[in-house]
């Protein structure tokens, strides 16, 4: 995902304890989730779940398989 793009998490890649680090900042599947920046080279990830803004890092975000929401462009 680039950043200000938003979709819908589908699945988390992990072990337990990650998937737990996970729900607990609102990051599940189903959920919404608009990615707000990264960092260079493998920093953190800020993302927006619900109305709070959480930073995970790269290793966990590449475990987040988001489906990108696709937007058509408006036509007048």
């Amino acid at each position: 995902m680039r950043s200000g793009q938003s979709g819908t998490v589908i699945e988390v890649l992990g072990g337990h304890g990650l998937v737990r680090r996970l729900e607990a900042l609102g990051i599940r599947p189903g959920k919404k989730v608009t990615k707000i920046s990264s960092a260079l080279f493998r920093g953190p990830v800020t993302l927006r779940v619900d109305n709070a803004q959480v930073a995970v890092g790269f290793g966990m975000a590449k475990k987040i398989i988001v489906q990108v929401d696709k937007y058509l462009p408006q036509t007048s």
